[in-house]
């Protein structure tokens, strides 16, 4: 069974494209909520409107199923609480300052 360190750990994999900074340092995901047969992941995007919605959604999908191919995937995309960038990590700070 995996944990939420090794669901973190691939969704950093995930990239919002318009930025380049990965959903988690990002501070997209809100919740991960794992049992013996589902992961679920909570997560938002930066702005409502957002047209990579679907691909960002499904990226992340796509890279549970590579980690646990036995366990079902659900995805939920929430708009509360807003994102604001105060939830980014130190580490995607930097990268914008670098930008």
């Amino acid at each position: 069974m995996v944990n939420k360190e090794e669901v973190l750990e691939v969704l950093k994999g995930v990239n919002d494209p318009e930025i380049g900074i990965n959903i988690v340092d990002l501070g997209l995901v809100y919740n991960i909520s794992i049992d013996e047969k589902t992961i679920e992941v909570t997560m938002t995007l930066t702005t409502p409107g957002c047209p990579m919605h679907s691909t960002i959604t499904q990226w992340a999908e796509n890279v549970l199923h590579y980690l646990a191919p036995e366990m079902e995937i659900k995805i939920n995309l929430v708009w509360e609480p807003a994102w604001t960038p105060d939830r980014m990590s130190d580490e995607a700070r930097q990268q914008l300052k670098n930008f």
